[in-house]
């Protein structure tokens, strides 16, 4: 693949050029007139701040070019006010932190084209100590056309977006607690987990709720071990003999309660992802853009009813193949495999595919 032509500004952030030339371009750059093509000339720079934000536009659009502005909504608007009345059509600002996202969202509702710069393509340069000179500077820069706008999804797919991160932090937050409730039990020398492998399955999660529940002799809390697992009777009877303490109960109650209550956070995130997700589009695939799809083995088959049939942790509660199937056109798991099967060397020694098991 070849490589990208970089601008002028990315190379001079790069330090590929010499100290003359870094100095020519950074005097230029500091020039009252540079002697560069105007590209942009409605451009107004935001220097975004927690408490408040600096903005630059051109000195002929306003006899004080240079205003601060407030962090509240109020200030905001009044600040998309004066944009307006300058004739600014583009606002710049960098990316950095989450301030930017309310300025962003505030702009983009008032119809202003909003350039989102990232800020390593200009952290190496000079200059630009304070607030002020930050905003000229991203006025300045978005001018010539040094700049690159990021991408920016649309707003639908920022909304699922947001989402999914919310449920993949829920998720996160459901195995620390298992690590908890593990440590708790562990300190208390119930050894469960040596004789089971997952606390948060159907056999873990019934015994420690019966010892919530008061129940302490090991022999009826081994008599709720699931028939799947391994480990016998007598096994989980010898790894739950511990010593009850009071203030360890306590403390698993405390980190049973706090998982429960993240698995319901997790339940009332599906349903709001499938309402995001039906609201997309479908994509239509002519059938010559696509192979047909090879018919499943019969293994592959006893594999996928299998999984069906199993429960898988914290899986969406919905069909997300058959979703993402109608958004894109395409079944992305069965693109993935794909790659998979052209990137691995190894298998394609041995004409077998080490994801699947399947002949080439």
């Amino acid at each position: 693949m070849a490589n990208r032509k970089q601008s002028t500004f990315e190379r001079l952030s790069s330090g590929r050029l010499n100290r003359q030339q870094r100095k020519e371009l950074a005097r230029k750059l500091a020039a009252e007139e540079p002697g560069l093509e105007i590209v942009n000339r409605n451009v107004a720079g935001i220097d975004v701040g927690n408490e408040s934000h600096s903005v630059a536009v051109a000195p002929d659009r306003d006899s004080q070019p240079v205003r601060e502005f407030g962090s509240w909504t109020a200030d905001w608007e009044r600040m998309a006010e004066w944009l307006k009345a300058c004739g600014v059509e583009m606002v710049v600002m960098q990316s950095t932190g989450v301030s930017w996202m309310a300025v962003y969202d505030i702009r983009e509702a008032r119809k202003f084209k909003v350039c989102l710069t990232n800020a390593r393509h200009t952290k190496n340069l000079p200059g630009r100590k304070s607030d002020v000179q930050e905003s000229q500077w991203w006025l300045k820069l978005p001018t010539y056309g040094w700049l690159r706008d990021s991408f920016h999804p649309p707003e639908e797919i920022r909304a699922l977006r947001s989402l999914w991160r919310l449920r993949d932090r829920h998720v996160k937050d459901a195995g620390r607690t298992v690590l908890h409730i593990q440590k708790t039990m562990t300190v208390m020398n119930v050894q469960l987990s040596n004789a089971i492998s997952d606390m948060s399955g159907a056999t873990g999660q019934a015994i420690i709720r019966a010892i919530l529940a008061g129940e302490r002799d090991p022999w009826k809390l081994a008599k709720l071990r699931d028939r799947r697992i391994k480990a016998t009777e007598e096994e989980i009877a010898r790894s739950l003999e511990g010593n009850w303490r009071a203030d360890r109960l306590f403390e698993l109650r405390q980190a049973v309660e706090a998982y429960d209550f993240i698995q319901r956070q997790i339940a009332e995130c599906d349903p709001r992802l499938q309402t995001l997700l039906a609201a997309l589009p479908p994509r239509e695939v002519k059938s010559t853009e696509v192979k047909a799809e090879a018919p499943l083995r019969e293994s592959a088959k006893r594999k996928q009813k299998r999984k069906k049939s199993r429960a898988d942790g914290n899986a969406p509660r919905c069909d997300l193949q058959a979703e993402l199937k109608r958004i894109c056109g395409v079944n992305l798991t069965e693109v993935r495999h794909g790659i998979v099967h052209l990137n691995n060397f190894e298998a394609l020694k041995r004409d077998k595919c080490r994801v699947c098991k399947d002949r080439f």
